[in-house]
């Protein structure tokens, strides 16, 4: 139905004019409003339905990177977290291997230098060869790099004295998954991503197209979305991907609106419903779409010239874009119309 108010008696059809003598009362005028007939682009609008979904670009999957157990766990799924914050901390012999070789290196590399040193004494006072020198060198610079190596690999995964090491945050955001609990003992080949931090200052929207829509949305169209928990609150985008690919099952294709969200109102999984808007070349006569009267299957206009001059008009609605009718037939552009208590008067004209 296409019009803002309605009438469904059995009365003759309306004339197209005014009753002689009818006037307008200074009550019912100042209740009136005026809109004029404007000549304008023809929008369209499709719906969509989709989810919200956290930015994947700004979502980091946190791996173990050795096995262990867990001895403390600092988050819980839902909670803020910011970059470099513990997660949890575990207790590896993996880690406690490497503390000792760390060890053992140090130890290696203390017996090189003396042994460089006492063999370059030698050397000084003719009791050992160049070679033995060289070697010894030889030695010394091993012993350095199992120290630096096994350095490097402990300041890696973070590791504290007694033989824990800590998973901290990659970014800030809020944990959105969390696969990991209190004394859980797991191995690293076999474990996937203990947690998922996933940054929603800004959320994708990932809506579902037909194809039979799929010529009617492109990138760059404005969307206005829509949710079931805000459902008087508009969040306006606009679609900045289109997935060039069919779902083998659903035969939909998908495309992404991004959103900013400072407030983190929208929450990924929430459903959401996206009206995507575009404006064509085509122009048609447009007028409020609560201007239409609806009386025995026809749609009027009360066109209005003055109080004493109020014609009952009967129009073609080519189609309704959201609160605008667009007229096929019935009215010029430049008309006055009653936008506002038409019926009052179509009621005092023509029943």
């Amino acid at each position: 139905m296409l019009a803002g108010c309605s009438k469904s008696d059995d009365q003759t059809p309306p004339g197209p004019k005014a009753e002689a003598g009818f006037v307008l009362s200074d009550q019912l005028l100042r209740e009136l409003k005026i809109d004029t007939v404007r000549l304008e682009a023809v929008r369209d609008e499709l719906t969509l339905t989709g989810q919200i979904a956290s930015n994947g670009d700004k979502t980091v999957k946190v791996y173990p990177l050795v096995g262990g157990v867990v001895e403390q766990l600092s988050v819980e799924l839902g909670d803020h977290v910011r970059k470099g914050q513990v997660l949890a901390v575990i207790r590896s012999g993996e880690i406690a291997d490497l503390q000792n070789q760390s060890s053992t290196a140090g130890t290696d590399l203390d017996i090189a230098r003396k042994n460089l040193s006492v063999l370059d004494d030698q050397y000084k006072s003719g009791l050992a060869s160049e070679r033995d020198v060289s070697l010894a060198r030889q030695e010394l610079r091993k012993a350095q790099s199992n120290v630096g190596k096994s350095r490097k690999q402990l300041s890696v995964y973070g590791v504290s004295a007694d033989g824990t090491y800590e998973l901290r945050a990659p970014i800030s955001g809020f944990i959105t998954e969390k696969n990991v609990t209190d004394h859980m003992q797991f191995n690293a080949d076999n474990v996937g991503s203990l947690f998922t931090v996933s940054n929603l200052d800004d959320v994708w929207i990932l809506a579902n197209v037909f194809e039979s829509d799929i010529s009617r949305v492109k990138e760059g169209y404005a969307a206005d979305v829509t949710t079931l928990s805000y459902p008087d609150r508009h969040f306006s985008g606009r679609i900045d991907k289109v997935f060039n690919v069919l779902d083998p099952d659903s035969k939909v294709m998908k495309v992404r609106v991004r959103l900013p969200n400072p407030s983190y109102l929208l929450k990924p999984e929430m459903y959401a419903q996206v009206t995507v808007s575009t404006t064509g070349t085509a122009q048609m006569l447009a007028i409020p779409a609560k201007c239409v009267v609806f009386d025995k299957d026809r749609n009027f206009v009360m066109v209005f010239k003055d109080r004493h001059h109020i014609e009952t008009r009967e129009v073609k609605i080519a189609k309704t874009v959201g609160s605008t009718a667009y007229v096929a037939e019935g009215l010029k552009a430049g008309e006055q119309i009653i936008a506002q208590n038409q019926l009052l008067v179509y009621d005092e004209l023509n029943d």
